[in-house]
């Protein structure tokens, strides 16, 4: 399997830049919530009950490669094995306050890392306009890895459970108690005679719709992610290490472009160096904050 270094090995946790009220100026002042583009990481989804890779909590993990998931069929199978017991605690997640705080703010766009679908729900909930763009792709679709049809979670899930009828006995495991990963799998020991299932309409492989590890972002998700930052003033991060280039990118360009670049969340990430602004609170008590302020505003400027 391949290890994958952490890119913030020997980073430190810095000291915020400003307080966060005042901060909160800067997004709430001169600039209305439309003004600013978003990228968000896995800190966004912690208090919805899914762990993070590098929060200051965060067990040490190895996610699977796609060059560990397309090795063989072993690999696949210790996969879609994980993948199977973790899905119902993925499903039944909801978005928390801090998914609610930002959907009610009508920023430029959302840019998540994040492959839990919570960005969406949240937006259907508060009725958000803002786009949102998943970087990485999204645990409820799976693709063919060859002809690329795709097919809904959920039924791949019936699928699964219908090949290997004891196989949740035999893990010992309650999907309800089980904690996931924040791609959705769990940690098992054996899952070797797991049956996997292969595309019904040519034979193929599948695999979740998502982005692995020395995987590539398909092109025009990057372009859509760029036409947000480029519209935007500025860039807020939220709850992201920016360990990986997929996300750290914009954070580059939006600085090289002398745009403000604001990063929130309570560990060190890539691009504390280039961040104008920086703090390190809890994402949700930040957004509850500027929630608070750019809700006020947008009914002060609607006053007669």
């Amino acid at each position: 399997m391949a290890v994958i270094v952490d890119p913030l090995r020997g980073r430190t946790r810095p000291v915020a830049s400003h307080p966060d009220a005042e901060i909160i100026d800067v997004l709430t002042g001169d600039h209305d919530a439309s003004d600013w583009a978003v990228l968000t990481g896995a800190g966004m989804s912690t208090d919805s009950g899914i762990p993070d890779y590098r929060g200051p909590d965060a067990a040490p993990r190895q996610p699977m490669t796609i060059q560990t998931f397309l090795s063989t069929p072993e690999q696949r199978a210790r996969y879609w094995a994980r993948s199977w017991v973790g899905w119902p605690r993925m499903r039944w997640a909801k978005p928390n306050a801090g998914h609610l705080a930002l959907a009610s703010l009508p920023v430029a766009g959302i840019i998540t890392q994040n492959v839990d679908g919570l960005h969406q729900a949240a937006a259907e909930e508060v009725g958000s306009p803002s786009p949102v763009v998943d970087l990485h792709g999204s645990l409820d679709r799976v693709v063919c890895l060859r002809n690329g049809h795709t097919f809904d979670r959920d039924w791949v899930q019936e699928q699964l459970t219908a090949l290997n009828p004891d196989f949740a006995a035999l893990t010992g495991l309650d999907p309800i108690d089980v904690e996931t990963a924040p791609d959705g799998d769990v940690d098992l020991e054996e899952t070797a005679h797991f049956r996997v299932l292969d595309c019904p309409i040519c034979g193929g492989l599948l695999k979740p719709d998502v982005v692995y590890f020395g995987d590539a972002v398909p092109p025009a998700r990057v372009d859509a992610a760029n036409r947000i930052c480029e519209a935007a003033s500025g860039l807020v991060v939220l709850g992201s290490s920016l360990a990986v280039l997929s996300g750290l990118r914009f954070v580059r360009a939006s600085a090289k472009a002398g745009k403000p670049v604001v990063i929130v969340t309570d560990g060190p990430t890539r691009g504390d160096d280039l961040a104008t602004y920086r703090s390190t609170s809890r994402v949700g008590d930040f957004l509850a904050q500027w929630a608070s302020r750019g809700i006020q505003g947008d009914t002060e400027r609607l006053l007669p």
